[in-house]
């Protein structure tokens, strides 16, 4: 049965996996096979979302230059690769037994074929889901310029020392025995072999013909930690990513031993941070999942605050798709006057127009065209399933607590007081015109109303209004299944 099982899912992979291009010179490679033991959820560490996006889904989004792309995937394979789907570039590889980092590289390595060959190589853990192109770009930019033959991004922890489970940056010391801060690194040190030496004991290991010591106390209090995220010169890591072995407490395959392989074999490994330390971070619980979100709240409040106003910046959701369409918008010089209400959340698909106010708590999903000076009061939902489109033209209201969902196209100039249910399916849209007023507990399915119509505590399904000024009030259609109601 687990072999069948691991069959479908390399078929799956295969399927979702497309060509390489000839053209890239760079091979990145997403390590997502992990499930996260102390995250305590059915859901893959991977698929958690970071403001509406699953991590593994923002660290494929950071890549720069189009570049070719291995994703690894192992617990809950088949959950990450639909999410991610078919992409450009981009193969996915399963690890059957997860190993440790370094045997997830070295199952990814072993899968490219004889002429896939490459300049650089760089490892992104799929957690990483604060990571931007901007952090990304900068990282292979010093790759490059420092000619190194490895690099490792390196984050700052400023907790408590005894919490800090990353694995430590250990730097070369000068004759002070003080590391030098622009200098090589002889290894990283997992948090858990360090716990495991002897109290006051020292650990030293041989460097360019010499020894480096560190106290276990020194090693402890080392506040540059390793982030999960590396380069390489390609010809080196393939040379010596066999060589790594699982000699360290969890017996597993790690790849922060290629730095101590790299440094045997006279090839340089350097660090650097990145200018803004948030986008490194990592989780492996819960809080610090929810302390993501938070920061990624504030990003987005910070791009935007001086564009629109949000009443609450501690409570709203615009996606990053609306948020850059906002940029733009701003960048013609046209005030948008934009307001935002407290838990007002606005999705992927959404397009929003100038002098628009959405009142608390209104949820928009979906491919929805807002028309300008649109009035949303509080806890309207408007959505549309995939392939749909919503059109709302200029100077509609939508008053409170209204559901709206599906193909619907809304004219100039009307109102849909409160209690109203609009819908409309692909098969039998909606087609509201101009200057049309739904009132009173009424209900639409798809239906074509002309301009002027007024509606009131009416449920129409499929029906024409072709007379413009008519009043439709109290309608109900005919109604099913009375005989079975008793007395």
């Amino acid at each position: 049965m687990i072999l069948n099982k691991e069959k479908k899912l390399n078929q799956l992979a295969k399927e979702l996996s497309s060509p390489f291009s000839k053209d890239s010179k760079e091979l990145f490679i997403i390590l997502a096979a992990g499930h996260g033991k102390r995250i305590k959820s059915h859901t893959s560490k991977m698929l958690h979302k970071i403001w509406g996006k699953p991590t593994v889904e923002r660290v494929f989004n950071a890549r720069v230059k189009n570049p070719n792309t291995i994703v690894v995937v192992g617990i809950k394979a088949e959950e990450v690769m639909q999410t991610l789907g078919k992409q450009k570039n981009t193969k996915y590889v399963l690890q059957s037994k997860q190993n440790g980092t370094g045997h997830a590289v070295q199952v990814a390595l072993s899968k490219l074929k004889k002429n896939e060959k490459f300049e650089r190589v760089y490892v992104f853990p799929g957690d990483v889901g604060l990571i931007d192109k901007d952090t990304v770009k900068s990282f292979m930019n010093k790759f490059i310029k420092t000619n190194s033959d490895m690099m490792v991004l390196t984050g700052v922890y400023d907790g408590d020392s005894l919490k800090n489970s990353y694995g430590r940056i250990l730097r070369v010391k000068d004759k002070n025995g003080k590391s030098k801060s622009n200098g090589r690194i002889i290894q990283i040190m997992e948090a858990e072999d360090i716990n495991h030496l002897k109290d006051k004991s020292v650990y030293t290991v041989k460097f360019n013909g010499g020894y480096q010591s560190f106290t276990k106390e020194e090693l402890l209090n080392c506040n540059e930690y390793n982030s999960g995220i590396y380069a390489f010169k390609f010809n080196k890591l393939e040379k010596l990513i066999t060589l790594i072995k699982n000699k360290n407490a969890q017996k597993e395959i790690y790849i922060t031993d290629l730095i101590e392989i790299f440094n045997k074999n006279n090839y340089s490994v350097r660090a650097i941070s990145p200018k803004d330390q948030t986008t490194i971070m990592g989780f492996n619980n819960k809080s610090v999942l929810k302390i993501m979100e938070k920061i990624a709240r504030e990003k987005t409040y910070n791009q935007i605050k001086d564009i629109i106003e949000i009443d609450d910046n501690d409570d709203f959701f615009i996606d990053e798709s609306v948020v850059n369409d906002i940029i733009k918008m701003d960048k013609k010089k046209i005030p948008l006057d934009i307001k935002i209400g407290k838990g007002v959340c606005i999705d992927k698909g959404v397009k929003l127009n100038y002098n628009i106010d959405i009142k608390r708590n209104v949820y928009i999903c979906g491919n929805i065209i807002i028309g300008k000076n649109v009035m949303i009061y509080p806890n309207v939902s408007l959505t549309t399933f995939q392939n749909q489109k919503m059109i709302i033209g200029d100077n509609v209201k939508i008053f409170d607590g209204n559901i709206i969902k599906g193909k619907i196209k809304i004219g100039n100039g009307s109102n849909i007081a409160s209690r109203v249910n609009i819908t409309g399916s692909d098969v039998h849209p909606v087609n509201i015109g101009n200057n049309v007023i739904i009132k009173g507990s009424s209900y639409i399915y798809g239906c074509n109303i002309t301009d002027d119509v007024t509606i009131i505590n009416s449920v129409l399904i499929n029906k024409k209004i072709n007379k413009r000024g008519s009043s439709i009030k109290f309608y109900l259609p005919e109604a099913e299944g009375v005989e079975e109601i008793g007395s």
